[in-house]
């Protein structure tokens, strides 16, 4: 499994064992994309992007993972109080990836905005992550 795999696998499953925040978004409320007739609010794995980070003797990659909370129209203060959950859930949180090692997990920044298009509101985070294969 690649690393970008294993991370979004191991934040999937973070985020879908916390009761707190299945209780704001209900059964089903973390998704890997984007629903055109979802219930609101959701939580979306929006993206991975990794690159090589690795040194003159270990391989590595760093991965900009990010994150949206979608909320219906008036909802914004709902995506923010998800943001900060999902947040409090990550920001350096000591993850297991299969077949690698998670040396950090950072919350970089969140924004938040009405979506027009989608008639609610959005919080977008973005968070960084290093990882090094194991063995």
């Amino acid at each position: 499994m690649s690393a970008a795999n294993a991370l979004q696998a191991a934040v999937f499953a973070k985020l879908s064992g916390d009761a707190a925040l299945l209780a704001v978004l209900g059964d089903g409320g973390i998704h890997d994309r984007l629903l055109e007739r979802a219930e609101h609010p959701y939580l979306r794995l929006a993206g991975i992007e990794s690159s090589d980070w690795s040194t003159a003797s270990e391989p590595g990659e760093e991965h900009a993972m990010t994150i949206e909370v979608r909320g219906a129209e008036g909802g914004n203060r709902v995506v923010q109080e998800i943001a900060g959950r999902v947040r409090g859930l990550l920001h350096d949180a000591g993850l297991t990836l299969a077949g690698h090692h998670l040396v950090n997990l950072r919350h970089e920044g969140t924004r938040t905005a009405r979506d027009g298009a989608a008639r609610g509101h959005v919080a977008v985070m973005r968070f960084r992550a290093v990882t090094e294969p194991m063995g």
